[in-house]
């Protein structure tokens, strides 16, 4: 079968010997894969990933020297079942796929290891009680948009961000793109978008941002520093508690309305949920600069280098940090149905298909933001420019 391979940062197209499903796994063909971020820095910066991943205990991720087939993004036709495979799987049954398969005595991640070749082929394998047949007729587009879809909403379930709430979103890549979209669908009340580039704003607010910012001309959170409530500088807070202890005591019995009121979480300052979508050195220390007191930030953007920040920032300001990575199989099954109910409309991140011949073109096309976002393979199509 032809398949793309990477090796030390160069993508080509070659045969390779067709894969065969083992007890419990699917070979499927592919209809569409999408290209992800963490492919293209994967391609360029594969050594520094294999040194963190082995820190974390996993060895066998990518690697400059030797040749692997990336694609996690996948949706995929059954064309045959290896033994103890379930008969909700027929063959000729769409389906996508949760990006990890046994292999080589334990368990890899599809298109990330030269040991589980991914979805940048015509064919791949994926282990059926990781896969989930495509519901309601969804397009094969949409459907390969639930491995991404899931990352995001991951970021959005542990922001535990409610409706009432504000939320900003730096970068409008497709990460912070479809961040946007289960934040339209959650409801949340105020969705703040920043990105330089214009093509991604005018995305970003097709996906739901109800504001789309310029950051070189206006910060993200002056929408939100003008509301009632909202504390940006230390004296500010300083200022809260003690006009706010002088009115309590002179009430008897101020202690229980004080709690009352942080039962209620009206004790605090406003504070709005930021989603660091852009992973590049510097930001997350922007972010701790420029938030208001108590935000709470999702650092969703993958940083391949190291970084630096400023602790004393979030101490100072007591912002809680998190940091999120991948989804769980309920949470990608969820994704998908989100999808195929039209409860999550993500329409606007595909902009481009290429076929295997078209990979090289399509990772240099996705350097413009004002061109594309998210790039689909078709392993059947000979478009050799992302169309």
């Amino acid at each position: 079968m032809r398949a793309v391979s990477c090796k030390a940062g160069e993508l080509s197209v070659i045969e390779m010997p067709a894969p065969r499903p083992a007890a419990g796994q699917l070979l499927l063909d592919v209809r569409r894969c999408g290209i992800c971020g963490s492919d293209i820095h994967a391609k360029d910066h594969a050594d520094e990933l294999t040194e963190v991943m082995a820190a974390v205990g996993y060895p066998d991720f990518m690697n400059s020297s030797t040749p692997v087939v990336l694609g996690h993004e996948f949706c995929g036709t059954i064309v045959e079942k290896g033994r103890g495979v379930a008969k909700e799987f027929k063959s000729g049954a769409t389906v996508v796929s949760f990006p990890l398969i046994r292999a080589a005595g334990g368990v890899h991640l599809t298109g990330l290891s030269p040991l589980a070749p991914g979805g940048y082929a015509e064919q791949v394998l994926a282990e059926a009680s990781m896969t989930f047949v495509v519901p309601n007729g969804l397009d094969v587009d949409t459907a390969a948009l639930t491995e991404p879809m899931a990352v995001a909403l991951h970021a959005v379930r542990r922001s535990e961000i409610s409706r009432r709430d504000t939320a900003v979103v730096i970068g409008c890549g497709p990460v912070g793109l479809a961040v946007i979209c289960h934040l339209k669908a959650k409801g949340v009340g105020t969705i703040i978008a920043s990105d330089f580039s214009p093509g991604r704003r005018a995305l970003a607010a097709r996906c739901g941002a109800h504001v789309v910012v310029d950051p070189a001309v206006e910060s993200p959170y002056e929408r939100f520093d003008r509301q009632k409530g909202v504390i940006t500088a230390a004296p500010q807070l300083y200022e809260l508690g003690v006009g706010s202890m002088e009115k309590l005591r002179k009430v008897p019995g101020w202690s229980h309305l004080y709690r009352l009121a942080e039962s209620f979480g009206a004790a605090g300052p406003k504070r709005p949920v930021v989603f660091e979508c852009v992973g590049v050195p510097g930001m997350i220390d922007g972010v701790l600069a420029a938030a208001p007191v108590q935000s709470r930030v999702v650092v969703v953007g993958v940083c391949m280098g190291e970084d630096r920040f400023r602790p004393t920032l979030a101490i100072g300001k007591e912002i809680d940090v998190r940091f999120v990575f991948g989804y769980t199989p309920l949470e990608f099954h969820d994704t998908l149905n989100l999808l195929a109910e039209g409860k999550v409309d993500a329409s606007a991140l595909v902009t481009g298909t290429v076929g295997l011949d078209g990979v090289q073109a399509a990772f240099g096309a996705l350097g413009d933001p004002e061109s594309h976002a998210k790039i689909l393979i078709d392993p059947t199509s000979s478009a050799v420019e992302p169309g």
